[in-house]
């Protein structure tokens, strides 16, 4: 149990990391946590939307996906042109002496490849939670988000995904509080 506590220690630390793309978008912010949550969601969702997927694995693969970060911070796409991350070491090391070790790094390593569908929706979820976080930006006034938000659509590979992405860029980030609103 010692071992499994000093996991969720350092998996808690996700909670104390932000994510570094907010400093080169110039607004905005958000620990690896708060991303990993959002992104388990989005995949609880794509689950219902995809019946025939894993959903367990799905949302598994979304709450793990970062895990090495406790380790090895985030890096955004500038720092990853200077840095090298071993991430396969990271995910060794973050559950070396687990008897469930290769739970984790399986899932890890099937979201990294991207090949099955479960991976190729979590990645989709991945890249959601971002476009959740831009558009809330853009609808509160900030500019970068507009120059970052055809890449981030471009990256989306599943037709759930890109139906999503419409239907998040078509909606206010606070339409769900104010639709139906009266005093």
């Amino acid at each position: 149990m010692t071992r499994i506590a000093d996991l969720l220690f350092e998996v808690r630390m996700l909670k104390d990391l932000n994510r570094t793309g907010y400093a080169f978008l110039g607004a905005g912010q958000e620990s690896i946590a708060e991303h990993c949550f959002t992104a388990a969601f989005l995949c609880f969702v794509m689950a219902r939307l995809e019946p025939d997927v894993d959903a367990e694995k799905l949302i598994s693969m979304a709450l793990v996906h970062d895990t090495a970060e406790a380790r090895t911070g985030d890096l955004n796409y500038v720092h990853k042109h200077y840095n090298t991350v071993d991430e396969p070491r990271a995910v060794s090391d973050l559950i070396q002496g687990l008897d469930w070790a290769e739970d984790i790094s399986e899932l890890i390593d099937e979201f990294n490849q991207g090949e099955t569908m479960e991976a190729r929706l979590a990645n989709d979820a991945d890249q959601l939670s971002l476009i959740l976080e831009l558009k809330k930006l853009k609808d509160l006034g900030a500019s970068s988000p507009e120059s970052w938000l055809p890449f981030v659509v471009g990256r989306l590979r599943t037709d759930t995904g890109k139906q999503l992405a419409r239907e998040i860029l078509g909606t206010r980030w606070d339409e769900w509080w104010t639709r139906g609103y009266s005093e």
